[in-house]
């Protein structure tokens, strides 16, 4: 094998950064991950993840970790409410899903799939409260210092460290464009009491709310709680220059009433009741058309390699797609050597991304086209 008597370090433990791990561990391989949170039990935020057969799912299934989601999906959480700025309910999947195999996407809140993937993986695999802060190349291998103050030592180094990726630049001068896009988002907690209108309409699934170019999207979760993203067009610093203090909730509720005028005062509800601070986050996209000369011993998973807009779903499955192909390339027979293997999973997910990143930013612009709601529905009416 390739990785034989090969210490491997791979930065960022969020889905594809766990699932490469566990895939090369059942191949033998010795290999650490290091990710900044402090410990395991920090509250993984986000929305619940729609995992697709062809990719999240089957690396989970070549994991041999689908006894495990099984036990832990949501049903009932891949159901779909599209409705309009009035909140009036213009399709609801409920009634299909619940009849039709084919409707079966299912959904995993973020927090029991990280608990899935770190259960599955050796001992001390982990090692947390390490937040990367640079590489230093050390004869044919990387010395990692972290902001901690401690290091480790690797033969090989795989970025897994997210949209924000601070080893990409070791690999490609590339860089993120802004898509025009900026989400904002924010969580309620115990929202059947906080806000039973909402949490009465959410009906256990999504709700995708378009008008005006803008979006809401609200997604229930199994902790009671429920997340949600605002989407619409900014200037790529809006959230630096907007002078809102993102930790004052009047403040939240004041920019939404100007921002979604034409909206029912249903939506203000997600402001007033939010837990603070929420989050501005500004839609980047790496270029489609992106390739650079493979390394032999440094290469980037999941949105280091690929941040894209999440309109739609990929972002996820991605990774551990990646992660999938990644461990195959470094481990299965037939490659003369590490640096061909990562050249090999580099051309595929490369080529994969063009076609993903370029669906991701078509369907991003027609939600929020003045035609958007229309054109959603009409992806559902085929």
């Amino acid at each position: 094998m390739l990785l034989h008597n090969k210490k491997i370090a791979i930065v960022g433990g969020g889905p594809g950064g766990l699932t490469l791990a566990r895939l090369l561990q059942l191949k033998g391989a010795n290999v650490t991950v290091y990710e900044r949170d402090l410990h395991r039990n920090v509250r993984v935020q986000g929305a619940t993840l729609d995992l697709h057969e062809d990719s999240g799912l089957l690396a989970l299934k070549e994991a041999g970790l689908m006894d495990a989601f099984q036990a832990n999906f949501r049903p009932g959480a891949d159901q779909l409410r599209i409705v309009d700025k009035q909140a009036t309910i213009l399709f609801d999947d409920s009634e299909q899903k619940s009849s039709s195999q084919e409707w079966f996407r299912p959904e995993i809140d973020r927090g029991p799939l990280r608990k899935i993937l770190l259960d599955a993986l050796e001992p001390n695999t982990v090692i947390w409260d390490s937040h990367f802060s640079t590489l230093i190349p050390l004869g044919e291998g990387w010395k990692i210092e972290f902001k901690n103050g401690t290091f480790a030592l690797a033969d090989i180094v795989i970025a897994a460290d997210g949209a924000n990726s601070r080893i990409r630049p070791w690999i490609t001068p590339l860089k993120p464009f802004y898509s025009g896009m900026t989400m904002v988002e924010g969580v309620v907690y115990d929202c059947a009491q906080v806000v039973p209108q909402l949490y009465k309409l959410l009906n256990g699934g999504k709700i995708f709310a378009l008008g005006d170019e803008k979006s809401l999207i609200v997604s229930s979760k199994g902790d009671g709680s429920l997340v949600f993203y605002t989407g619409c067009k900014t200037n790529e610093f809006w959230h630096r220059d907007s002078g809102i203090d993102f930790k004052d909730n009047k403040q939240m509720m004041a920019w939404f009433k100007r921002e979604f005028s034409e909206w029912s005062d249903i939506w203000l509800q997600l402001f007033e009741k939010a837990e603070s601070p929420f989050i501005a986050r500004p839609q980047y996209c790496m270029p489609l058309d992106q390739h650079w000369e493979a390394l032999p011993n440094l290469t980037m998973i999941g949105d280091a390699a690929h941040v894209m807009p999440p309109y739609a779903g990929e972002g996820v499955n991605m990774a551990m797609l990646d992660a999938l192909v990644l461990s195959r390339c470094l481990t299965e027979q037939g490659l003369s050597d590490i640096q061909t293997g990562i050249a090999h999973y580099e051309k595929e997910m490369c080529a994969r991304f063009l076609e993903m990143g370029r669906l991701t930013l078509e369907q991003t612009a027609s939600i929020h086209s003045p035609q958007g709601l229309e054109r959603l529905l009409a992806l559902f009416d085929q």
